[in-house]
């Protein structure tokens, strides 16, 4: 009788350090998934804002014909944008973006009577609703991020998180922040 107790202090060890694993892998899978779940959703609100960029560059070019290098600019941006894969790539894209559509602000402020057309306005007030939401969904997304890679990295999670397949995810950060310190200006 007296090999029970030291069997059940093991067996009682076992099972805490098994129910250890268990939470924490469960909590990595969570993590995982909602920084899945917030990258989906800054995609979304990336392909809205380039849905919109058409329709900007459209009403733009109906006053400013003449301005085809921003025009191409912007385009160029737009298609950029929408073919990265990745945070670090999204981010150097937003940059190029933003740079791009400063450019064609800039031109729109110098044709009054465009800056008072009825579907300019629209699609400036779309635009600036979904750059909000473009950066919510980035904050969600980068604070999931920091949760998982924080998850990864203590121990003794960093003994076994990655060899089950967990990796630390890249934050979601614009490469060039000059091109972003200042939002493209837009007036009403």
């Amino acid at each position: 009788m007296e090999w029970l107790i030291p069997v059940l202090i093991v067996v009682a060890v076992l099972v805490l350090i098994g129910i250890y694993f268990w939470a924490t892998y469960n909590s990595l899978v969570q993590l995982n998934v909602r920084v899945d779940e917030a990258w989906s959703g800054i995609t979304v609100q990336l392909k809205r804002r380039a849905d919109l960029i058409p329709n900007l560059i459209e009403t733009v070019k109906g006053y400013a014909s003449h301005e085809k290098a921003v025009f191409e600019n912007v385009t160029r941006a737009r298609a950029e944008t929408l073919s990265a894969t990745s945070p670090g790539e999204a981010g150097i894209a937003e940059g190029h973006l933003q740079q791009a559509l400063k450019s064609l602000f800039a031109v729109a402020e110098a044709y009054p009577q465009l800056q008072a057309s009825q579907n300019f306005l629209q699609v400036q007030h779309a635009l600036v609703d979904t750059e909000d939401k473009i950066q919510a969904a980035r904050r969600f997304y980068n604070g999931g991020v920091r949760e998982l890679n924080t998850k990864i990295k203590v121990f003794p999670n960093n003994l076994f998180a990655r060899g089950l397949g967990f990796t630390e995810r890249e934050f979601f950060e614009v490469a060039d922040n000059a091109a972003i310190s200042e939002p493209p200006r837009v007036q009403f």
